[in-house]
């Protein structure tokens, strides 16, 4: 497989959000989705979004696992209700803050915008995005119409090629 393309720089990476207060003093509950969980912190300076979309740039977050959440403290936020506002931000960072991906492996958002076809040549759209089941993670391809293919190579995946721009899957055009 493939998977010499540099990654675009100005991506940004969801990695986690914020979920609320911990405690009265000012501690933050984080639902981090790297792996492993604390791995969140060693990404910084981290974009916090807001819902309204509005982003700022933040550093300085420290924390440690509790439960299935990380408990973080911020710089500057001393208190439960500065962190109650600060529930539902987005943590991301740019996509160049993380480390290149080991041979035959790549990330997720390194994926995204690239065409998905058939070993018949059936063009499905693009990867619009990814996402994790359980069992298996599923490419969402949309073109025509949208498409679920079970991310499972190399039964339905069969190659990605980065430097062509293109997913090779072994999927029925008519499913």
């Amino acid at each position: 497989m493939d998977t010499q393309r540099p990654p675009d720089q100005q991506k940004t990476i969801l990695l986690g959000r914020i979920v609320g207060a911990f405690g009265v003093r000012g501690q933050i509950k984080i639902e981090s989705w790297t792996e492993p969980r604390e791995a969140i912190f060693r990404y910084q300076p981290w974009i916090l979004r807001n819902a309204a979309g509005s982003e700022r740039e933040f550093s300085g977050a420290r924390g440690k696992p509790s439960g299935k959440h990380l408990v973080a403290t911020f710089p500057e936020v001393e208190d439960r209700d500065a962190v109650e506002a600060l529930r539902g931000t987005e943590i991301l960072v740019p996509r160049s803050a993380l480390p290149p991906p080991r041979p035959g492996e790549f990330y997720w958002v390194d994926l995204e915008g690239l065409r998905v076809v058939n070993a018949d040549g059936t063009d499905f759209g693009h990867v619009s995005h990814l996402f994790s089941t359980g069992a298996n993670d599923v490419l969402v391809a949309r073109g025509e119409r949208e498409r679920l293919i079970p991310f499972v190579e190399p039964d339905f995946i069969k190659s990605v090629d980065f430097d062509a721009g293109v997913v090779t899957v072994d999927w029925d055009p008519d499913f």
